[in-house]
């Protein structure tokens, strides 16, 4: 350990631009065996490990970290599977710029930081590989069942939890696929669809119950559901896009980032998608334009690259150092082609009854708003057309009217309609009745919602564990 001294970090080796832009393959290429034994080698072994304490599932990184580098990659992938469900995607699409890695003592000193999410993606692949990922198997069945509504990160995390302990586990989602952003709204080149597919399969092996294409509140009643399980989850995500409310906002060719990327990734899965295929939601040949600045527009920008858009540009309205996307997968789309035009916000929108160009207003950065960031403001007189033949909304996610929706008026919500429920416990106003998730937290990182799914499903076991006639009630 300590070979940071004498050791610089060395990331895996990057696929050439020109030829990762052409296919939706992951784009960084598999540690050696000794090349992440000695990265891993370079960790200080910290009294106090800030990677640590800033990753949200507080994982074991320092003594992972140091398994790896001693060569023990079993007892390594068992400390990782501890304390996180589904590490072989966290190593691969957790910001660790703004988490684990930017938090690492020796980055801060200078000496650049550890690469632990390629170690973690090496050591994960590595562990299914060799068949130390093991099946689910209880010590014991019980008889209490849980039904979980969405089939996301978050909903996941706690059906594997859940099942470990010989719960029951029922998970209903809208879609024929489980996975929900997972599988159909992080594109290929971050998160081949395989790896996660590996992870259902266990958990399918494992006893827990899929029920797809089931929308609540249509083709089941969420009363339903609560009558056929002991505890509930709500684990919906977030899904609702933001809208822009500017003059042209209903042409053809203005399209939601989160339908652009299902669209996509169904086509990797070989479905029909007729909207892509007639090319409403297919930026090949197109002048595509993307609004926004977080990580959902960044993978809107780079799949429409693969998809062969004629131009690919990316508008947001404050510059490079306040945007909230990762700043890696910014490095990522400008080496494969994408233009960013800082300091830009829409106006509105040019062409009906399709889509010609985005009428853009040039911003300028003044005083700290509530958050500390600087507040975009309008430069007089600075207007222009940027000319596109589609244009992404890539503006965030809002939660679904739920309460409604589903007939449950006693749900309660926040002000901002996201689930209201218990920081520790997770528990919503319904008794038996659990949220994790990004329904409760509003849009956020994946690793979050694995947290929030852990906590909530070892809340519900102690529900459960109570007497009959109070987890009855």
């Amino acid at each position: 350990m300590l070979k940071f001294v004498t050791l610089g970090k060395e990331t895996p080796e990057k696929r050439p631009a020109p030829a990762r832009a052409r296919d939706f393959d992951e784009i960084y290429r598999d540690y050696a065996a000794d090349k992440a034994a000695e990265q891993a080698g370079r960790c200080s072994q910290c009294g106090v490990p800030y990677c640590q304490t800033h990753c949200p599932l507080h994982n074991n990184i320092p003594d992972w970290l140091r398994l790896t580098a001693e060569g023990r990659l079993q007892e390594a992938y068992d400390l990782s599977q501890a304390t996180n469900t589904f590490p072989e995607i966290c190593g691969r699409i957790c910001p660790q710029d703004r988490l684990c890695e930017g938090n690492c003592v020796i980055e801060q000193s200078g000496h650049g930081t550890v690469t632990i999410g390629s170690v973690e993606k090496y050591l994960t692949d590595k562990a299914w590989e060799n068949g130390w990922v093991k099946p689910i198997t209880p010590h014991a069945e019980r008889s209490e069942s849980v039904g979980i509504i969405g089939a996301g990160p978050g909903g996941l995390a706690a059906a594997d939890m859940l099942r470990r302990r010989g719960v029951q586990v029922t998970v209903y989602d809208r879609y024929d696929r489980a996975g929900g952003l997972l599988t159909y709204g992080i594109p290929g080149f971050k998160l081949e669809k395989p790896v996660v597919m590996q992870r259902i399969e266990q958990l399918e092996t494992g006893g827990v119950q899929f029920v797809l294409n089931c929308t609540v509140g249509v083709d089941l009643t969420f009363d339903a559901i609560r009558g056929r399980h002991d505890a509930v989850l709500i684990a919906t995500g977030v899904y609702k896009s933001r809208d822009i409310s500017a003059p042209g906002v209903g042409a053809n060719g203005i399209v939601a980032a989160l339908d652009f990327l299902t669209a996509s990734n169904r086509k990797s899965f070989g479905d029909e998608v007729e909207a892509f295929d007639n090319g409403s939601l297919n930026a090949a040949g197109k002048r595509v334009v993307v609004i926004g600045g977080g990580d959902t527009a960044m993978d809107c920008v780079r799949t429409a690259v693969r998809q062969g858009a004629r131009s690919v540009k990316c508008l947001y309205r404050r510059d490079r150092a306040n945007m909230p996307g990762s700043q890696r997968e910014v490095q990522n789309a400008e080496e494969e082609g994408v233009e960013f035009v800082w300091l830009s916000a829409p106006k509105g929108f040019a062409g009906q009854p399709h889509v010609t160009g985005v009428m853009v207003q040039r911003m300028r950065l003044g005083l700290p708003d509530a958050t500390g960031r600087q507040s975009p403001e309008v430069i007089e007189g600075a207007d222009y057309v940027e000319p596109a033949d589609l244009v992404i909304q890539a503006l965030g996610f809002e939660p679904e009217t739920l309460p409604t929706l589903w007939g449950v008026p006693e749900l309660a919500v926040t002000r901002w309609g996201t689930i209201k429920a218990d920081f520790r416990t997770h528990a919503t106003s319904l008794p038996g009745v659990y949220a994790a998730g990004d329904i409760v937290r509003g849009a956020s990182l994946v690793v979050w919602a694995i947290r929030d799914g852990r906590e909530a499903a070892e809340a519900m076991l102690d529900y459960l564990a109570q007497p009959m006639t109070v987890a009855a009630e």
